[in-house]
């Protein structure tokens, strides 16, 4: 089939004949339209789901009042025999219950204070962290003045909070800054934080090979952990009382239990039978050594927890590295061959 070829002419823009079409782009429909078509389309899908009422929460908050409620009225009939039996008798105990009532009082009142500090310890490591993230002057600046106000109580810490004050006006980025108070501050934290968990380690491991009975290593085990954890807690700032003692295990347990910390590393059992110990060792003596190495695992999880800054500048502290402390004799200054350096 032969077609007609046209050939080339001009034609004027002004010309009436001349038809302009509208190219595939334009005949497409804007995507506000879309958008706002499919949003109509989808009303069940973004619903917020209702808010289930905290029962759990409501249970133990009844539960306590009751339990007060309970002692309180026990304490009121006390009083009230007493002052029958005899007025000074009444007297002492109205005394007494006014002394363990104002007690009562200061502790709660400590362990909120407790709570409240671990709550400013976490709001501090993830402020740092968005600062690094989008490296905010401002926000660098407000995060160096709290940290300050945080370590003002620790007193191994004056010459780096001067060091900060004298350099904080010299840098720009927010992540500098945050670089620079983790590098003066938590840097010699950090030394002592490593001392601690390594001495609670190997007291583990020394305590239960030589325990003769399971229940007293449990025993000796949570009081060593429980030691720790404050130890650590205190040494970062926290300060935490007696729940927030049980709050910060309760987290390192979970997460030891969801991040399958209670088996040892290959790299680790390698490091216990590359020193030769798992084949002279009895089985109590490698079982000590394990719960060391279990504990020194929940002072590194405990760190991560406390610790007011996150590891960004300062490398963080390994299990492995740890565990050439745990296997080397306490008066053997001498590195075996193979474990890392613990300086």
């Amino acid at each position: 089939m032969n077609e007609t070829q046209r050939k080339p002419a001009i034609f004027s823009v002004d010309d009436p004949r001349l038809i302009v079409a509208e190219s595939e782009a334009a005949r497409r429909p804007p995507v506000d339209v879309i958008v706002a078509v499919s949003d109509e389309n989808l009303p069940a899908m973004i619903v917020a789901p209702k808010r289930k009422i905290p029962w759990g929460t409501l249970f133990w908050s009844a539960l306590s009042g009751l339990v007060f409620l309970a002692l309180g009225l026990a304490v009121t009939n006390l009083v009230e025999d007493l002052y029958a039996r005899a007025p000074s008798l009444g007297a002492i105990g109205l005394v007494l219950a006014i002394l363990a009532g104002l007690a009562l009082l200061v502790v709660m009142l400590r362990e909120i204070i407790g709570l409240a500090r671990l709550a400013t310890v976490e709001s501090l490591r993830l402020r740092a962290l968005a600062v690094i993230e989008s490296d905010d002057r401002d926000g660098g600046r407000a995060l160096i003045d709290d940290m300050l106000s945080l370590t003002r109580r620790i007193p191994r810490l004056a010459r780096a909070r001067a060091r900060i004050e004298g350099h904080r006006a010299d840098i720009i980025d927010g992540r500098d800054l945050v670089r620079m108070a983790e590098r003066e501050l938590m840097s010699p934290l950090d030394i002592e934080a490593r001392r601690l968990v390594v001495s609670a380690s190997k007291r583990v491991s020394v305590v239960t090979a030589i325990s003769p009975r399971a229940a007293v290593d449990m025993v000796f085990v949570l009081i060593n952990a429980l030691g720790l954890v404050r130890k650590l807690a205190v040494l970062y700032g926290g300060r935490p009382g007696a729940l927030g003692v049980l709050r910060l295990l309760r987290q390192v347990v979970s997460h030891l239990a969801v991040t399958g910390g209670v088996s040892l590393t290959d790299s680790v059992v390698q490091q216990v039978i590359g020193h030769g110990v798992a084949a002279r060792l009895s089985a109590r003596l490698g079982e000590g050594m394990i719960n060391g190495l279990l504990t020194a695992r929940l002072g590194l999880l405990t760190i991560d927890l406390v610790r007011p800054l996150p590891f960004h500048e300062l490398p963080r502290p390994a299990l492995n590295d740890l565990a050439g402390t745990l296997l080397r004799p306490a008066g053997n200054t001498a590195e075996a061959p193979g474990t890392p350096k613990t300086g």
